[in-house]
C-alpha cells in the first residue's frame, strides 16, 4: 500500500506543478447567484442554472411531494421494479416539450450519451464528432467500437470530407445490417458558448444518408418559441434523429434524457447499458424536472428567459469595459481566454478575493494552453450583481 500511495503522490505532484490539480470546494448554500464557500458569501457567475429554477419553490415542492409519496430512492432499475409513475410522467412531458414521439431519462447526461451511442453503433459503423463535443460523447465514442473521425469545430467543409470518406467505408461493409454513420454535435458548445450550424448539418446528413445526434444541454429552456432548444429555434423538429438534453441546467433538477422516435426509445430500453444496469433516478429529481419543464413552458418561463438575455448583454458590456471583449454570438456562456493555466488560476483567485466566484477552466476540460474563465449568468442575477462584478474586474485591472 505504501508503494500504491507513493505512486499516486507523484502523479498528484505533477498535476500541481502543471497548475492542473483540482480540488472539491464545499458549498454551504443552495444553488443560486450566491455561493457560500469557506465561510464567505461570493457572487456566483459560474452556474449552469440559467433560469434560476434550481431553488424555485415549485421544483422544491414537487421534490418534497415525490419523496413523501415514492420515498427517497427508486429501489431498483427501471426494468426491474424501479420504473415509477413519476419517471413516466417526466418522459411524457419531455417528449411533448421536444416535439418527439418519446423520451427516455437517465441518471445523468453522461449516462444518456453513453447509453445512446453504444446502443446504436458497433464495429463497422462510423461516428463523426465535432472536435469540441463534450467529454461524455468522446467517452461514448471510444466505448462504441465504431470507426471514429473528428471534424474541425463547426467546419462544414471538413465534415463533408469526412462524410464522403464514410460513404466509401459503408459501401465496403457487408453484414446483417447496413453500416451506420452518426454525426454528433452540441447545439450550444459548453466551453466556447458558440452555436452549431444545425441547418447545414441537417442538410449534409440527409444528403449523405447519415444520422444526427444533437446535445442540447446548454440550449434546452433558452431557445425556440417554446424554449425547447436550438433544434426548435432553427425549425428542425422532426429532422434530427436523436436529441439529447440534461435536466440539471436550465431545467433546474438533475438527470439526462434522449428524445426521438418511439423505435429509438424502445431500442434504448433494450440495449442502453447505462440505463439497463442503473438504479432508476430518485423520484424527487424526476418530479422536480417535470416541475421545471412546466415553469419553462409558462409565461414565467418566458419572462425568465427574456431577463436572462438582458443580463447576458449587460455582462458582455461589463467584460468589454474590463478589456475582455466577448464573442458576438448570443449564448448564456461567455468565455474569457486566459491561455496559460497559471494565469487563469491567478485571475480566478483575484476574483475570489474580490468576492466573485468564477473558477478557472483548464485541461482536460479544454485544450492545454487554452485555459479560460467561463462566465455565466442566471435570470436571478440583478443589475447590482453585474455592477459588483464590474467593480471587481476593475480592481483587478488596476491592481
Amino acid at each position: 500500500m505504501t508503494d500504491f500511495n507513493a505512486q499516486l503522490a507523484v502523479e498528484l505532484a505533477a498535476l500541481r506543478k502543471a497548475d492542473l490539480l483540482r480540488e472539491l470546494r464545499r458549498v454551504e448554500s443552495p444553488a443560486g447567484t450566491r455561493a457560500c464557500l469557506g465561510g464567505r458569501e461570493l457572487l456566483n457567475f459560474s452556474s449552469n442554472d440559467y433560469l434560476g429554477l434550481a431553488n424555485h419553490p415549485a421544483l422544491k415542492e414537487a421534490a418534497v411531494c415525490a419523496a413523501k409519496k415514492f420515498g427517497a430512492g427508486a429501489g431498483a432499475s427501471r426494468l426491474v421494479c424501479g420504473s415509477l409513475a413519476v419517471h413516466h410522467e417526466l418522459e411524457e412531458a419531455l417528449a411533448a416539450f421536444k416535439g418527439a414521439e418519446a423520451a427516455l431519462t437517465f441518471s445523468t447526461g453522461h449516462a444518456a450519451a453513453l447509453g445512446a451511442i453504444t446502443a446504436l453503433l458497433d464495429r463497422g459503423d462510423l461516428l463523426i464528432l465535432d472536435k469540441l463535443v463534450h467529454a461524455c460523447i468522446v467517452d461514448a465514442a471510444k466505448l462504441s467500437g465504431a470507426k471514429l473521425r473528428v471534424f474541425r469545430h463547426n467546419d462544414l467543409n471538413d465534415l463533408e470530407a469526412k462524410l464522403k470518406w464514410a460513404a466509401k467505408q459503408r459501401s465496403a461493409v457487408s453484414g446483417q445490417r447496413p453500416a451506420r454513420t452518426l454525426i454528433v454535435t452540441e447545439s450550444v458548445f459548453s466551453m466556447d458558448g458558440d452555436l452549431a450550424p444545425l441547418r447545414d448539418l441537417v442538410e449534409l446528413k440527409e444528403r449523405f444518408g447519415a444520422w444526427l445526434m444533437v446535445d442540447e444541454a446548454h440550449a434546452t429552456g433558452l431557445f425556440g418559441k417554446r424554449r425547447s432548444g436550438l433544434v426548435e429555434e432553427f425549425g428542425l423538429t422532426g429532422r434530427v434523429e436523436i436529441q439529447m438534453a440534461t435536466l440539471g441546467k436550465a431545467v433546474g433538477a438533475a438527470g439526462g434524457a434522449i428524445c426521438g422516435s418511439r423505435n429509438l426509445i424502445d431500442l434504448l430500453v433494450n440495449r442502453a447499458r447505462s440505463f439497463i444496469f442503473s438504479t432508476a433516478p430518485v423520484p424527487a429529481a424526476a418530479a422536480a424536472a417535470s416541475a421545471g419543464l412546466k415553469v419553462i413552458e409558462s409565461s414565467e418561463g418566458e419572462a425568465r428567459r427574456e431577463r436572462l438575455w438582458l443580463l447576458v448583454e449587460q455582462l458582455k458590456r461589463v467584460l468589454i469595459e474590463a478589456s475582455f471583449p466577448p464573442p458576438a454570438v448570443r449564448a448564456p456562456i461567455i468565455p474569457v481566454a486566459m491561455g496559460a493555466e497559471a494565469r487563469a488560476m491567478r485571475f480566478a483567485e483575484s476574483l475570489r478575493k474580490a468576492g466573485v466566484f468564477v473558477p478557472a477552466i483548464r485541461y482536460p476540460t479544454v485544450a492545454r494552453g487554452a485555459a479560460r474563465l467561463r462566465f455565466t449568468v442566471s435570470a436571478e442575477h440583478t443589475a447590482e450583481d453585474l455592477a459588483a462584478l464590474a467593480k471587481a474586474l476593475g480592481g483587478i485591472a488596476n491592481g
